[in-house]
């Protein structure tokens, strides 16, 4: 898996970024630092593929959200179409987070 963060400078960070972040703060192995990685982020998949929410404190939520059915339009064509209910992943910051975004 391959996941992409916005770092501070505008740009991207990827989780080989953060892994290495990590690996150097905490004095670990790049190699332990994506694998670290990867659980965290197999375990929010997982809990959030049974419907259940991951919170972390200081940090934020992240909950599933059910989308109803609704009728849409091709943008195209412009016809009518059905749009089929779904789950979604929802993430909600913490006010720490918020705040220091405000800032």
């Amino acid at each position: 898996m391959h996941y992409c963060l916005h770092s501070a400078q505008g740009g991207n960070m990827t989780n080989l970024d953060l892994a290495s972040k990590l690996a150097n703060a905490h004095g670990v192995t790049k190699v332990d630092a994506r694998e670290m990685l990867a659980n965290l982020f197999a375990e929010i998949t997982d809990a959030a593929s049974r419907g259940e929410e991951v919170s972390l404190p200081g940090f934020g939520k992240f909950k599933v959200k059910n989308t109803p059915e609704r009728e849409g339009r091709n943008p195209a064509t412009g016809e009518t179409i059905t749009i089929k209910a779904a789950r979604k992943l929802t993430f909600s910051p913490a006010k720490a987070v918020k705040d220091r975004l405000s800032a």
